[in-house]
């Protein structure tokens, strides 16, 4: 859609980003919190699963609304709307403050609409406390409104731009169907990890005697190459960490540590064959 491009151009937006996604990191510093709201104790981004309880809540005060007698349950449920939205939007800066740069300007708006549509429910709340029934209603349905269209943002976002997918998942289609040689094992070097092609895909190998783990190179937050990246520890516990966001996968199964990245990292399938590296599609 035109008007969607125009806003992942739109640099004009980056003043306003930039200085967001500096506060943001500065606050979300302790490791343990972005692994939290990244979602990576998960295995699966934490912000799409907290929204669905103020959505859920804010979908059935629209439909309780126009049911006679239900003003209780409907001030309950906006009440629950809003007292959830505030982790969701937590776990969602955290999320978006390590995208890139035309990802955070469709964001910032996805965000802009969302605070708006909290606001809304949040007069909508203040109003039908005190009994102004009516009016409580139109600011519900109004925020509704206003949600649906943060909604059809963060679905561009995802789906469009890949917002929080695991960019290396595709790499693992384009591995070789069969068995495929991609070096000898005297050129993997101990315990330092080093990359070859397996195809046309790059493959991070690490080897402790005549055992090899092999990873998919392309880091799945935003495609950093891993290859460039620290090693921390040692042994089958060592961990190589993503120069460009710092996401944490450990070389022997790709298990994710620390985030942003909040999925594993693929494995390939490796056997060694007559002093020959190997690998294929899992």
């Amino acid at each position: 859609m035109p008007i969607l491009n125009r806003l992942e151009e739109a640099r004009r937006l980056d003043g306003v980003s930039d200085r967001l996604q500096s506060a943001v990191t500065a606050t979300v510093r302790p490791q343990k919190l972005r692994d939290l709201l990244h979602g990576t104790w998960l295995g699966h981004p934490l912000h799409p699963v907290l929204v669905q309880v103020p959505v859920g809540a804010f979908f059935s005060t629209a439909i309780l609304d126009l049911l006679p007698g239900r003003r209780p349950a409907s001030t309950t449920l906006v009440a629950v709307g809003v007292g959830a939205a505030v982790p969701a939007v937590a776990a969602g800066w955290a999320d978006w403050s390590q995208l890139t740069r035309d990802r955070r300007r469709v964001g910032l708006v996805h965000a802009g609409a969302n605070a708006v549509a909290i606001g809304l429910y949040t007069a909508s709340l203040l109003a039908r406390l005190r009994g102004r029934t009516t009016r409580g209603k139109a600011l519900g349905y109004a925020g509704l409104t206003v949600a649906g269209l943060g909604a059809y943002l963060g679905g561009h976002l995802a789906y469009a731009q890949g917002a929080g997918t695991n960019h290396a998942a595709a790499d693992v289609d384009r591995l070789p169907e069969d068995w495929t040689e991609v070096c000898s094992l005297a050129s993997v070097p101990e315990q330092r990890p080093v990359v070859r092609l397996a195809g046309d895909v790059p493959v991070l190998l690490y080897r402790i005697g005549d055992k090899v783990s092999a990873l998919v190179e392309r880091c799945g937050h935003e495609t950093g190459p891993l290859g460039e990246g620290e090693v921390t520890g040692t042994g089958w516990d060592a961990c190589v960490v993503c120069p460009w966001h710092g996401s944490t996968f450990r070389l022997s199964d790709g298990a994710v540590v620390h985030g942003p990245a909040a999925n594993n990292q693929p494995v390939v399938p490796v056997r060694v064959r007559e002093g020959r590296v190997e690998l294929r599609q899992p």
